[in-house]
C-alpha cells in the first residue's frame, strides 16, 4: 500500500522544502522559510527576482547574514533585535510590517512583510515564512521610466530623468501652483566625497556608485513624483502634494536609506552618503530661483557636517 503523502509545509522532521514549491516559485512574491535559528532552508523564485540574490546565494545562510539587511523608515536595522521573522517565532502570531531591502546590487528597495510562523504536528513552532513584495509604485515608476525612455528624455548613466525633463518638470509644477495651488517640494541632493570615490576606486567604480544612489532614490519615491540627475553627482527630486513637515520626512529617509546602502568591493564594502537641499516652491518662484535655493540649502548640509538634510522655507 503506497505511503499517504505529507501534505504539511514540513516534512517529519520539521524541517525540509514546501509541498508547494512549484506554486511558490511561480508567485511575484519573494517567499523564504526559514527554521527557529533563522536558517533559510526555502528561497522563490520571486525572492531572487526582488532581491538580486539567487537561491544558491542564499540556502543554508542565516536571513541575518549580510543577506536582505532590512531597515525600517528611521534606518533602524531590523536584522538584529527587530526582526519580523523572530517576532513571529516569539509570539507565534502573523507579523506585518514595512521595510526596505539591500539588493545584491547594493541599493534599496521599498518592500511590505507578512511573516507567518510555522508549525510541525505536534503544533509546535519550527520556524517561520517570509512573504515579501514590491511597493507598487514601484511598478507605476517603471511605466513612467519606459516612456521617458522612449521620448529620450532619461539620462543614459542612471536611467533616471535627464536634466531636459526635470527643468520642464519645474517649470509645469510652478504654472500648476499659481493656477490651482498645488504645493510642491524640491529636493537638491549630491553625493558627499565622491571625487574621492573616484580618485580612489577609479570612474568604473565611480558611475556604480551613481546608479546605486540613482536606483535608490528611484525605488523609494512616490509614482508621481519626479527624480531627475542634474549634473555629476548632483539629482533633484520634485515632490508633489506635501507640505514643509512630509517634505522634511521625505528628505531624510532619502538620506537614511542612501546611507545604508552599500557596493561590495574585492577588499571591502563601500558606502556613500548624500547632503540634502530641501525647500517648498512659492508662487514667486522662478525655476531659476527654486533650484539655487535647493542648492543653497544643500551647500549648508555639506558645511555642517554632510551626510545631513537642510530644509529652507
Amino acid at each position: 500500500m503506497a505511503k499517504k503523502q505529507n501534505k504539511t509545509w514540513l516534512n517529519d522532521k520539521g524541517y525540509g522544502l514546501p509541498f508547494y514549491k512549484q506554486l511558490l516559485d511561480n508567485l511575484s512574491e519573494g517567499v523564504y522559510f526559514v527554521d527557529t535559528s533563522r536558517r533559510i532552508l526555502y528561497w522563490n523564485k520571486g525572492a531572487e527576482r526582488i532581491s538580486g540574490f539567487s537561491s544558491k546565494d542564499v540556502l543554508g545562510a542565516h536571513c541575518f547574514d549580510n543577506i536582505l539587511l532590512h531597515v525600517d523608515l528611521k534606518g533602524n536595522s531590523l536584522c538584529m533585535g527587530l526582526c519580523p521573522l523572530v517576532k513571529a517565532i516569539r509570539s507565534g502570531k502573523i507579523i506585518e510590517t514595512e521595510a526596505f531591502l539591500r539588493h545584491k546590487d547594493g541599493y534599496r528597495v521599498p518592500v511590505l512583510i507578512k511573516t507567518t510562523p510555522v508549525r510541525d504536528k505536534k503544533n509546535k513552532i519550527v520556524g517561520a515564512v517570509e512573504i515579501f513584495s514590491e511597493n507598487s509604485a514601484r511598478m507605476t515608476m517603471r511605466e513612467h521610466i519606459q516612456q521617458l525612455e522612449k521620448l529620450a528624455l532619461l539620462d543614459p548613466l542612471t536611467g533616471l530623468a535627464n536634466r531636459r525633463y526635470t527643468e520642464a518638470s519645474v517649470k509645469t509644477y510652478l504654472n500648476q501652483l499659481n493656477r490651482y495651488g498645488w504645493q510642491f517640494g524640491v529636493l537638491f541632493a549630491d553625493i558627499d566625497n565622491f571625487k574621492s570615490v573616484n580618485d580612489t576606486f577609479g570612474h568604473e567604480i565611480g558611475d556604480y556608485v551613481l546608479k546605486i544612489v540613482a536606483r535608490t532614490l528611484e525605488e523609494n519615491s512616490r509614482s508621481f513624483d519626479v527624480i531627475g540627475r542634474w549634473g555629476g553627482e548632483e539629482f533633484v527630486i520634485l515632490s508633489q502634494n506635501i507640505d514643509r513637515n512630509m517634505l522634511s520626512t521625505i528628505a531624510e529617509r532619502y538620506r537614511v536609506l542612501v546611507e545604508s546602502s552599500a557596493m561590495k568591493l574585492p577588499k571591502g564594502t563601500l558606502h556613500v552618503t548624500i547632503s540634502i537641499g530641501a525647500t517648498m516652491a512659492g508662487k514667486k518662484d522662478t525655476p531659476k530661483t527654486l533650484i539655487k535655493r535647493a542648492d543653497d540649502l544643500m551647500y549648508q548640509s555639506k558645511k555642517a557636517g554632510k551626510n545631513k538634510v537642510t530644509i529652507g522655507p
